[in-house]
């Protein structure tokens, strides 16, 4: 049986350049970092469906992003890791209700990723074949034809019911201590443009079994023009992500103005002014905070992830960079993102759409906003009452600095 797949917009769709950090998630984090990305994965899906999700992976930026709003090191190479761990291990086990699943994983993991997508094509009545020939065929491309230093060693294929995918692979280059991130996407999808790969396309040729049939010749002709590409004209041509590899944030990371939007948003406005957000009605200003960059992550265009750094300011990291993790606010936000889900799963979209409406209102927030901190101020004013959330890194629990300790006796 085969399926149908875009094969005429199928695009290496980026590349991010990422330092190697080391250093195991701790349990008490990665707990709340499978909640938060399986509220997240729901909610894309309930409001713009499969192909968006896959178009969302697809991106640098977003993929980046969102690493850092579930509370990983926005600039390190675990992201990768974590991100693919976490929604392998949340959307399987409610493959499907969700329509999607994930496949390989890092080190020997990977190397069992077409056995998984012939299994899962025997259960899903998907083209085995195929996925599986697509999936050694895109390694092989980012590991042997791109010629760029990079060994693979992560290698995830994500697939839908329909048939459209996505694969994020990650290499690492031992001599300078770099991990290199590849994305790719079988279908363009309108509302969010990115630049294709020419080198990697293949028309459309309706039901295609395998790559050597001869419906598949404009896609083995893709795959033969770019083992003659130059490695530095590939590179060039993808959208690329490069991160910095030194640990924290500095200013030039983060859009002030983006980040001081929903600071002033969650300050000084609230809930009581906004009618919309009423649903919303009891959060906190930081819950408020973390639940707007959330909402970027579900709902923002592409334009709203060029500055990945600024999601570290939804849960922070677990070494403190910028800001501990705020647990307290971490439970608050994946309880009220996943109420809104259940909500929405039962003709009840209302707090859904509320959530929705915080990316909008910071966004509008942004026009004439004029920046009256600094990000040192506001990385100071976050670690001083990280103690108030619950603020916990590898290290343990924050403390009170010493002149509110004083007042507590």
């Amino acid at each position: 049986m085969g399926f149908y797949t875009c094969m005429s917009k199928i695009k290496h769709s980026g590349s991010t350049d990422l330092a190697l950090m080391g250093g195991g998630i701790p349990k008490w984090l990665y707990h709340r970092m499978k909640k938060l990305s399986l509220g997240v994965v729901e909610a894309i899906l309930i409001e713009y469906g499969h192909k968006a999700f896959l178009s969302k992976l697809s991106d640098p930026f977003w993929f980046q992003s969102f690493g850092a709003a579930i509370g990983m090191d926005w600039n390190s190479s675990g992201v990768t890791t974590a991100v693919m761990r976490a929604l392998k291990e949340t959307i399987n086990p409610n493959a499907k209700s969700l329509g999607l699943y994930v496949c390989g994983g890092k080190g020997k993991e990977s190397l069992k990723t077409p056995e998984e997508l012939m299994q899962l094509s025997d259960r899903q009545g998907l083209n085995g074949d195929l996925l599986s020939t697509l999936s050694k065929l895109v390694a092989k491309v980012d590991n042997t034809a791109l010629q760029d230093g990079y060994n693979l060693y992560i290698h995830n294929f994500i697939v839908s019911n329909e048939g459209d995918w996505s694969v994020i692979q990650q290499g690492m280059n031992p001599k300078d201590g770099s991990a290199r991130r590849y994305h790719w996407h079988s279908e363009h999808v309108d509302s969010f443009v990115e630049e294709p790969h020419s080198a990697v396309c293949g028309d459309h040729q309706g039901e295609i079994l395998n790559l050597v049939a001869k419906e598949a010749d404009n896609t083995r002709s893709g795959i033969l023009d770019i083992t003659s590409e130059h490695p530095d004209k590939i590179m060039k041509e993808v959208k690329r992500l490069v991160l910095p590899k030194y640990h924290g944030i500095k200013s030039k990371d983060v859009d002030l103005k983006r980040l001081g939007s929903i600071l002033w948003l969650a300050e000084e406005q609230g809930t009581k002014d906004f009618e919309e957000l009423l649903l919303l009605k009891g959060l906190g200003p930081r819950t408020l905070q973390s639940l707007t960059l959330i909402s970027e992550v579900i709902h923002g265009t592409p334009s709203r992830f060029s500055d990945p750094a600024r999601f570290s300011f939804a849960h922070g990291a677990k070494g403190g960079s910028p800001i501990p993790v705020p647990t307290k606010v971490y439970d608050e936000t994946i309880q009220e993102l996943t109420s809104a889900v259940e909500r929405a799963k039962v003709d009840q979209s209302d707090k859904l759409k509320a959530i929705a409406k915080l990316s909008k209102l910071a966004k509008k927030a942004e026009q004439g906003f004029t920046p009256t901190k600094g990000l040192d101020e506001v990385i100071k004013k976050e670690k001083r009452e990280s103690y108030k959330y619950g603020g916990r890194t590898i290290r343990g629990y924050e403390k009170p600095p010493e002149d509110e300790q004083l007042k507590l006796f």
